[in-house]
């Protein structure tokens, strides 16, 4: 398993990481399946696991507690503070104080510790952000305080989808660890602005939703309807779900034979150098197999890579309400 690192996470995690979103509460997930995926990821080497208090209400959280438990290796555990207020992404002029007031963000951090089983969590990241609260002294003095007393060793933010310029200010203040963000053969916009700035200042990426929920691991077709209670099925609205296979379509056009769509996605992001891991989620030992076989392979020719540079798809995301 390649390793990689970034000056302000300080320790080299896989770059090929775990999601965890999908392990608490989703329909049809097998528990005991899920389990076995797991250990299968760290028998292979997969050393990061991203998690949240909102995936289960911590569910997920104890789940890689007792996966910590299991395990001898060292494991890089991350997780993530829930806004308040609970409406993800966050609105665009809601105040810090509606989000992550200084002590409704140690709160959570306890919380988080005590599901894990653990004196101290790696990394915590803001579930959602806005750069308007970049200079908030609240949540700097509260971090600085979490750092300090040893419960955290890195602090990071989780951008909203296709707003990677929204969390530059944050990154600038030199308060930020490590960034994650949607980042996919479709959604290549960090690469403008985010990434360098990341690179500059030894801030760590972690790159998520790396199949686009799905369309680039080849689950989605022109009729699929996901069941209630499934994400994708507000994300792949009909008039999404046909754009976005007609960019699938356009993508077979370049994809080399003998790979599969998922493996060139995958591929597509660990070849990136400013990527420090990347998280999909994985529900079963197969995914999990199919997975490392991609992160194996290693980086995509740079002549396959330069021809999905046409396949960039600039997104911006539905107004809400403030």
């Amino acid at each position: 398993m390649q390793l990689r690192t970034a000056a302000r996470l300080g320790v080299p995690v896989s770059v090929l990481g775990y999601g965890m979103w999908g392990l608490a509460g989703w329909k049809d997930t097998d528990d005991a399946e899920v389990e076995r995926a797991l250990d299968e990821a760290v028998k292979s080497g997969i050393t990061f696991f991203d998690t949240a208090f909102a995936y289960g209400d911590g569910r997920s959280e104890r789940i890689l507690g007792n996966l910590t438990r299991r395990h001898e290796a060292r494991l890089f555990t991350a997780s993530k503070i829930p806004p308040k207020n609970r409406i993800w992404p966050a609105p665009a002029k809601a105040p810090i104080e509606e989000c992550f007031p200084a002590d409704h963000i140690r709160a959570y951090t306890e919380r988080t510790l005590g599901n894990l089983g653990r004196e101290r969590l790696d990394l915590m990241q803001f579930h959602v952000w806005q750069d308007a609260w970049a200079q908030d002294p609240g949540w700097q003095r509260e971090v600085a305080g979490l750092k300090r007393d040893g419960l955290i060793g890195a602090i990071g933010i989780s951008l909203n989808r296709w707003e990677p310029w929204n969390g530059l200010a944050a990154i600038r203040t030199g308060l930020i660890d490590a960034v994650q963000v949607v980042y996919n053969i479709f959604d290549q916009s960090p690469e403008d602005e985010l990434f360098p700035l990341c690179r500059e200042r030894g801030v760590a990426v972690i790159a998520r939703v790396p199949f686009d929920e799905g369309s680039l691991a080849g689950q989605l077709t022109r009729g699929r309807v996901f069941p209630e209670g499934d994400f994708r099925r507000s994300y792949f609205s009909p008039e999404n779900t046909a754009a976005t296979m007609d960019r699938i379509e356009g993508l077979e056009k370049v994809l080399p034979r003998g790979m599969s769509l998922p493996e060139m996605a995958l591929r597509f992001v660990i070849s990136n150098p400013d990527v420090t891991t990347v998280i999909p989620g994985m529900r079963r030992v197969a995914s999990v197999r199919g997975n490392l076989d991609a992160e194996r392979a290693g980086a995509l020719e740079p002549t396959l890579m330069e021809a999905l540079r046409a396949h960039r798809w600039d997104r911006t995301p539905a107004k809400k309400a403030d």
